[in-house]
C-alpha cells in the first residue's frame, strides 16, 4: 500500500470543527511552532532557593554603570531588587512617626500578639511597619524584638492594630514559599511596660489587592456618573497592586498604580540596603517644587530623557489626581516639573475616554491607551515639547499589562480581539479567538499581561480562564509565521531575555524562573516532566465516504536537545466513523531515540490495524530529558469499503 504524508498547517485553529479543519492542528498545550513544524516548547529552572512576598506582576531589568545586573519587581506586598538570585527590600515609607508615636501593650501571658497603638495609623492587614526606639517591655519582649520589621496581622480600628512579637530576623530570611512565617516570641509576666517614649513607627507603602475585586476602581461607582472630579472614594489598596518602573539612567523611577511616585539611587553608599523615596520629596530638598504625586504610570523616554507620568495630579491642585492628564518633567532632569520658558516640562491632557489605561514606549513614539482609544505622542522638541494625536476610537484594551511592544509595532489585548499598531491600527485575525474569550474571567481581566519571547517571534498572553482566580492558561501569537497557539501555565510577569541571557517569569508559587533552558519543569528538585502534546483535526480520504484502514506508521522527528538516555514520545493514531462520534480505535507507538551518531536513528516503523472513516493524530512526552520536533510522519492507508 502507498504511504501517505501527514504535513499539516502549521498553527493551531479553533474557530471551527475539528472534521472542517481537516489538514491543521486543532489542539496543543507546551508546544509551538518552528518554520512550520511543532515542537515541544523549552523548559524552566528556579532561580536561585528564595522566594518572595505577594504576586509579581512588574518584573524590569538593567545594568549600572558598575557592570551590576538588577532587576527591579513589583509585588502586591513589596517591592525588591533583585541582585545574585537575593531579593532586597528596597519598598518606600509611607509615613512616619515622630518619636513615642506608637507605644506596645501585651495581649497577654503566653501569647505573643502585642497590640500597636498608633492615632490614625492608615495601615491595613498585611502593610509592614518598622520600629525603633523602643524599650524592652520587661521581660521576654526585649528591644532587640520590637525594633525590627513587622507585618501587621489585624487591624483592630482606625488607633491600633495587632502584630505578633518574634524572634530577632530579616523578612526575608523568614519567607519561606512566599509566606511570612516568624518564629513567634510569647510574652511573660514581666512584659508589663509599652515600649517607651522613643517609639518610632516607618510604615510601607500599603499592600494593594492580590486579586481584584469586582466593581473596584477608575470607572466604579460614581466616576464619570456625576460632575468632573467626582471619583468613587478609593484607596491604593481597593484596586489589584500593579507597578511601573524605568530607568533614569542607572538609577530607577518606581510608581505603584494611583498613588506616588518614587525615585531610587543605585549609585548611593549602599544601594541594596536603601529605600526608595518620593520624587516629591526628592525635589523639594533640591528647592523645585510641582512635582506630581499620583500617577497610574510612568517611564522614561529613551530617546529625550523625560520622566512621564500618566494620569497625574496637575502642578496647581498636587495632590489631586486627573486620570486623562499627563505630565513630564524637564529633560535629563527627574526632579524639575513645572513648566517654565527655561525648560521643557510641560503636560498634555486628553480628552477621549474617562482613564488612561496604560502607555507603551516604540523606537519611534510612544503609544497611550485610555479606556476607549488610543494616542501617539512624540517628541517634537521646542517650544511644545512633546506633540499628541488621536489614532482610533473604539477600541479596547484588557488591562495595563495586556500590551508589548515589539520594535515599532505593539500588540495588545482587547475585550474580544487582538490588535496590533503598525502605523495603523488592525485587528489581529485569530484562529483561537472563540476559545480564549469564551473562557475567559473577567472579573480578573486585570491580571492578564503579554510578553515577547523574540528569541521565537512570539508574543505571550497569560490570562485567567472562567474557572480560575489566578492565571492558568496563555495564548501566542508569533509574529512571523502568522499562526496561534495555546496551552496552559501559571505565570505573573514575564521579561524577554535581553539584559539577562534567558527570558525571566514570576510564578504564582513565588519564585523567578529562567525559561527556554532545558526540557523539564524545574518548579521541583529533581525536575518533573513538562506534559506536552499536540492533536490533529481530523483526515479522511476523499469526501469522507470511504472507509479507511491504516496499518503502518512511520515516525519522522528529532529528539535533538534531549537529555534522557532513550527519549520517548509517543504517535498516536485515533479513528472514528463520524464526526460526533467517539473515537472507536486507537493506534499508540512509543518512538524511541536508540543512538544518535553517526546519524539519529530510533524507531523506524510501528504495525498497527486501524479502520475508520477518519482520524486524528495526536503526539505528546510526558517523560524527563525529552525534547522534540516533529516533522512529516507517513501512514500505510487505503480505502476500505463504504461499509
Amino acid at each position: 500500500m502507498p504511504l501517505q504524508k501527514l504535513q499539516f498547517q502549521p498553527g493551531i485553529n479553533k474557530e471551527s470543527t475539528s472534521y472542517a479543519n481537516e489538514g491543521g492542528w486543532f489542539d496543543c498545550d507546551k508546544v509551538r511552532f518552528r518554520s512550520g513544524f511543532p515542537e515541544k516548547i523549552g523548559g524552566w529552572a528556579k532561580i536561585g532557593s528564595n522566594s518572595f512576598l505577594g504576586t509579581c506582576r512588574a518584573l524590569h531589568p538593567w545594568r549600572t554603570l558598575g557592570l551590576d545586573l538588577f532587576l527591579g519587581m513589583g509585588t502586591s506586598s513589596k517591592y525588591y531588587i533583585e541582585s545574585g538570585q537575593g531579593f532586597y527590600d528596597i519598598p518606600p515609607l509611607r509615613f512616619t512617626t515622630a518619636a513615642g508615636g506608637a507605644t506596645f501593650a501585651k495581649v497577654g501571658n503566653g501569647d505573643p500578639t502585642l497590640t500597636v497603638a498608633d492615632p490614625s495609623h492608615g495601615a491595613v492587614a498585611g502593610d509592614f511597619v518598622t520600629f525603633s526606639g523602643a524599650a524592652s517591655l520587661g521581660s521576654s519582649i526585649t528591644a532587640a524584638i520590637l525594633n525590627q520589621e513587622y507585618m501587621i496581622d489585624s487591624i483592630v480600628d482606625s488607633n491600633s492594630y495587632k502584630i505578633r512579637a518574634r524572634a530577632v530576623a530579616t523578612v526575608d530570611s523568614i519567607t519561606v514559599d512566599g509566606v511570612y512565617v516568624p518564629t513567634t516570641v510569647n510574652a511573660a509576666a514581666g512584659d508589663s511596660g509599652n515600649g517607651g517614649g522613643s517609639v518610632v513607627a516607618a510604615y510601607q507603602v500599603s499592600t494593594g489587592l492580590n486579586s481584584a475585586v469586582f466593581g473596584t476602581g477608575w470607572g466604579a461607582g460614581t466616576w464619570s456618573r456625576l460632575t468632573w472630579g467626582s471619583a468613587a472614594s478609593l484607596t491604593l489598596t481597593d484596586v489589584l497592586r500593579i507597578w511601573t518602573h524605568d530607568n533614569f539612567g542607572e538609577d530607577l523611577i518606581i510608581n505603584v498604580r494611583d498613588g506616588d511616585i518614587y525615585f531610587w539611587d543605585a549609585s548611593a553608599a549602599n544601594p541594596l540596603t536603601t529605600r526608595a523615596t518620593s520624587l516629591a520629596t526628592r525635589a523639594a530638598a533640591l528647592g523645585l517644587t510641582g512635582a506630581p504625586t499620583v500617577a497610574t504610570k510612568v517611564l522614561v523616554s529613551d530617546l529625550d530623557r523625560h520622566v512621564i507620568a500618566f494620569g497625574a495630579d496637575p502642578v496647581g491642585d498636587i495632590g489631586t489626581q486627573d486620570p486623562l492628564l499627563i505630565r513630564f518633567s524637564d529633560q535629563k532632569n527627574a526632579f524639575d516639573w513645572t513648566p517654565t520658558t527655561d525648560n521643557s516640562a510641560g503636560d498634555l491632557q486628553l480628552g477621549s475616554g474617562s482613564k488612561i489605561e496604560t502607555a507603551v514606549e516604540t523606537r519611534q513614539q510612544i503609544l497611550v491607551f485610555t479606556d476607549v482609544s488610543l494616542y501617539a505622542m512624540q517628541f517634537v522638541g521646542a517650544p511644545f515639547t512633546f506633540g499628541i494625536s488621536m489614532i482610533s476610537e473604539n477600541i479596547t484594551v484588557r488591562g495595563p499589562l495586556a500590551v508589548v511592544a515589539v520594535d515599532d509595532a505593539v500588540y495588545w489585548m482587547g475585550k474580544n480581539e487582538f490588535y496590533v499598531y503598525n502605523g495603523g491600527v488592525q485587528k489581529l485575525p485569530c484562529t483561537v479567538r472563540d476559545y480564549v474569550f469564551s473562557n475567559f474571567n473577567e472579573n480578573q481581566a486585570e491580571k492578564c499581561f503579554a510578553g515577547l519571547n523574540s528569541s521565537f517571534s512570539e508574543v505571550w498572553w497569560y490570562y485567567p480562564s472562567s474557572g480560575s482566580e489566578g492565571i492558568d492558561r496563555y495564548v501566542v501569537y508569533n509574529y512571523v509565521q502568522n499562526i496561534w497557539y495555546v496551552g496552559n501555565l501559571n505565570r505573573t510577569a514575564w521579561i524577554d531575555r535581553g539584559v539577562f541571557n534567558l527570558p525571566i517569569a514570576a510564578s504564582t508559587d513565588y519564585y523567578l524562573y529562567d525559561h527556554e533552558t532545558g526540557s523539564d519543569d524545574g518548579s521541583t528538585a529533581p525536575a518533573q516532566a513538562i506534559t506536552a502534546f499536540i492533536e490533529s483535526s481530523q483526515f479522511d480520504i476523499g469526501e469522507g465516504d470511504q472507509f479507511s484502514f491504516v496499518r503502518r506508521v512511520v515516525p519522522d522527528l528529532t529528539f535533538r536537545d534531549s537529555t534522557a538516555v532513550a527519549p520517548v514520545v509517543n504517535l498516536t493514531l485515533q479513528a472514528r466513523n463520524f464526526p460526533g462520534g467517539a473515537y472507536l480505535q486507537t493506534g499508540a507507538s512509543a518512538v524511541t531515540r536508540s543512538a544518535t551518531v553517526p546519524v539519529e536513528q530510533f524507531t523506524q516503523d510501528a504495525n498497527v490495524r486501524l479502520r475508520g472513516r477518519s482520524m486524528s493524530l495526536k503526539v505528546d512526552s510526558s517523560a524527563t530529558g525529552v525534547a522534540w520536533r516533529l516533522g512529516a510522519p507517513r501512514i500505510e492507508i487505503r480505502p476500505d469499503g463504504r461499509r
